[in-house]
């Protein structure tokens, strides 16, 4: 498996021919598996979780079982990028075998309790690990706060009311305004209401020491299940709405029978896919991804038209976005994940998943030691159950349905939402918060009057800003 000068035989011409020569057999103790190099672990892992999907969704358990076996000799939650990833991508293939048979899926998993504390200490985490939500909010802000020019009542609603930092920087910003700050009311959505009773209590706090008419309107709600008369909208209030990470969840039907694509079709687009992936040879699993992307990779049949904008698929986001119209925002800035994972197959899904969240792992590696704590429960707690609910949930439980802008785009104008370029000033605030990060990965770009923020030249998550249309 090593060349006499030390470099590994995966990067020769012929990888097929490499993994053809250790795949996968019933009874073999693998051995071998403990003398991999680190780029040959990897490569190996990508092909061992793409063979162990399409074993899973053909329904041949018994060899999933044992593609599943050697990822647990190769995968590890603390190991390097490929390893920690692996592990996450093969619990959540086991978790899907599970599924199928509900009374052992829900013994194995009756005695896990999420508690409000526990998810708001990961999204603390997070908030803080990365710089996506902080650039979000300062770009959203800064698009209240032009679009507000001259407002004196003024009211925003939040639809994850969870992090307070957004608003006590805009409540800061407002303070200073030449003409005086406006009467400001934040209506807040989430379902917990601890969550709102925090968000209330530190920003009420804020607002008295800046000297701010200040209201908070807690409503408890899930988004799918808002009642958008307790938003309370009130005539003479100037509207605007913030969405952060929560549009893609109404892309959930509650239809449970999944679309399935010809098995033709799927056998040629993953036959693509894992010639595809063994030819990755770097050293890190986002330069393994990323470096198949500037050779070409271009989506699948299957993935052309895996997020459809049909009426079956957002019956839930066509009603919320006509209820949003009705209110007449004055602006309405969306932050969503910019990655493909609404297909309809689960090789396509794992595919792109792969992909984003390869670049998200890779940010970690980048900036965090890999014996960090905090770093390993954003892994766990965080990244670990998105990537569980991408590739295990089909129909309404599959809430994380991530697309990419120009989907968001063309859904936004058709319920008549107009695109608001977003300011060089905001622009300018955005490039300055990622300069001091002192890391040269994250980067951000104009796109179609809107924002991608990237690590490296990979689109993690956008950001645009709109307007009601008449």
């Amino acid at each position: 498996m090593v060349q006499d000068d030390g470099s590994s035989s995966v990067t020769s011409s012929s990888p097929l021919q490499f993994f053809s020569m250790i795949s996968p057999s019933l009874g073999s103790p693998y051995p071998w598996l403990r003398e991999l190099k680190s780029e040959e672990r990897g490569l190996y892992l990508i092909h061992l979780l793409i063979t162990c999907a399409n074993h899973v969704a053909s329904g041949s358990l018994e060899n999933a079982n044992i593609a599943l076996e050697q990822i647990s000799m190769l995968a590890s939650p603390d190991g390097d990028t490929m390893q920690r990833i692996a592990a996450y991508f093969a619990e959540a293939l086991a978790h899907r075998i599970l599924k199928a048979w509900p009374g052992l899926h829900r013994a194995l998993n009756s005695t896990r309790i999420s508690l409000v504390s526990e998810e708001i200490l990961i999204r603390r985490l997070f908030f803080e690990m990365f710089p996506f939500l902080k650039v979000a909010y300062v770009l959203t802000n800064q698009a209240i706060i032009e679009a507000m020019e001259g407002e004196k009542m003024v009211h925003i609603i939040d639809l994850n009311a969870a992090e307070p930092a957004q608003w006590i920087a805009l409540l800061q910003a407002l303070s200073t305004r030449p003409e005086g700050p406006p009467h400001l009311r934040i209506t807040g959505i989430h379902p917990q209401k601890e969550v709102l009773d925090q968000m209330a209590h530190r920003l009420t706090d804020e607002a008295e020491k800046l000297d701010i008419p200040f209201q908070f309107n807690s409503v408890v709600s899930k988004l799918e299940n808002l009642d958008v008369e307790k938003l309370r909208v009130k005539t003479g209030e100037a509207l605007a709405i913030s969405s952060v990470l929560q549009l893609h969840s109404l892309l959930a039907t509650d239809d449970e029978v999944v679309q399935k694509r010809s098995s033709l079709a799927s056998r040629n687009a993953n036959g693509i896919h894992l010639q595809r992936a063994l030819q990755m040879s770097q050293n890190t699993l986002g330069e393994l991804l990323e470096r198949d992307l500037a050779n070409g990779y271009s989506p699948s049949p299957d993935s052309a038209s895996s997020s459809p904008l049909s009426p079956n698929a957002s019956v839930k986001m066509d009603s919320f976005l006509n209820s949003l119209w009705g209110l007449s925002p004055k602006i309405m800035v969306v932050t969503e994940q910019d990655s493909n994972h609404n297909g309809s197959s689960v090789m396509e899904r794992l595919l792109e998943a792969l992909y984003s969240y390869a670049a998200l792992f890779d940010c970690l590696e980048s900036t965090v030691p890999r014996t960090s704590l905090e770093r390993l429960k954003v892994e766990k707690m965080l990244f670990g159950e998105e990537i569980k609910n991408i590739i295990a949930c089909e129909g309404s439980e599959r809430k994380e349905r991530h697309e990419k802008l120009e989907n968001w785009i063309q859904r936004l104008d058709l319920a008549c939402f107009g695109n608001v370029p977003l300011s060089y000033c905001g622009m300018l605030q955005a490039r300055r918060l990622l300069q001091s990060y002192n890391c040269d990965g994250y980067r951000i770009k104009e796109e179609n009057r809107c924002v991608l923020i990237c690590w490296q030249d990979r689109p993690l998550f956008s950001v645009s800003a709109w307007r009601c249309r008449k």
